[in-house]
């Protein structure tokens, strides 16, 4: 008997220290995600009564032209934003040299990721800012006119990323260092007996163990990419005339601002946004198995 409970101890032990944290992933991530499909079938303006309309809110999204400005603007966010995972990784490599003052290296790498969102995006705004703004004195030095970058149509989502990029490549970074610290310094030697350096060294024998890493840094870029609100709300608010909203942005003026309270057709944006997301998490996901399946 005291061998049988000892046994299904420890098949119950991991569960019991794992349910707290399922019960509020269930609560806050779960539930709410299939309330969102659910209400997107609903005309509601969040207080009165919800009306069912089936697949209305889906059928005027194909319709609707500041979705697909919205949807655009994802698809850039996300294609540059990716830059941010080699960015990481170079200057994570830098920094695992030990030469001097490197503490102060990492130091100045690391703040931008402790620093709020709202900060950086303030920041930004200033650094473009027409007349005062150093990018914008910068670029009328070097060519004779300034550009007001958040004010053109032409580059102003491409402004807002390079200011999410600043903290995102920190956060990438720290994903690599953390691995490069798991890296077994006996493979590298016996790749260095071998010939293998620069690049060869890199790719054959550093990168494959850090696969985890990448797999981390890919995910949470994605998510950055996809759900990038704060940075346009502080920094452009959507403008000018609309050309800088993306998906997440778009969702909230129709939900919840003063232009929409359209509850319903918010949550059909916020579900094709999880669709875009788990379509590119789940295809990593599939091919880092396939990979491991492999090996």
């Amino acid at each position: 008997m005291s061998a049988y409970w000892k046994t299904n101890q420890r098949r119950l032990a991991p569960w019991l220290f794992l349910a707290p944290g399922l019960f509020m992933f269930m609560l806050y991530v779960i539930i709410p995600i299939f309330q969102s499909v659910f209400v997107s079938f609903q005309d509601w303006d969040g207080l009165g009564e919800a009306r069912w309309i089936g697949v209305d809110n889906y059928v005027e999204l194909m319709d609707d032209d500041a979705f697909y400005t919205s949807l655009k603007n994802n698809v850039i966010w996300l294609a540059l934003y990716m830059l941010a995972v080699p960015a990481g990784l170079l200057i994570a490599i830098f920094l695992n040299q030990t030469i001097a003052g490197m503490r102060l290296y990492k130091s100045l790498f690391f703040f931008p990721f402790v620093i709020s969102q709202v900060v950086v995006g303030l920041m930004f705004s200033w650094f473009y800012a027409p007349n005062f703004g150093l990018f914008y004195n910068l670029l009328e030095w070097l060519t004779g006119t300034g550009t007001a970058v958040l004010a053109d149509d032409r580059f102003v989502t491409y402004g807002i990323i390079v200011a999410g990029l600043w903290p995102q490549i920190a956060y990438v970074m720290i994903l690599y260092l953390t691995g490069l610290n798991n890296v077994a310094p006996d493979q590298v030697e016996a790749a260095r007996l071998d010939g293998a350096k620069g690049w060869r060294m890199l790719w054959y024998v550093i990168l494959p163990q850090l696969r985890p890493a990448t797999f981390i840094a890919v995910v949470v870029t994605v998510i950055g990419a996809l759900r990038s609100f704060d940075l346009v709300s502080i920094m452009t608010n959507g403008g000018p005339y609309g050309t800088s909203r993306v998906l997440s942005f778009y969702m909230y003026e129709q939900a919840l601002s003063e232009y929409g309270y359209r509850m319903g057709y918010g949550a059909a944006i916020a579900v094709v946004l999880f669709a875009i997301m788990m379509i590119f998490i789940s295809g990593f996901i599939w091919k880092m198995w396939r990979d491991e399946t492999e090996r």
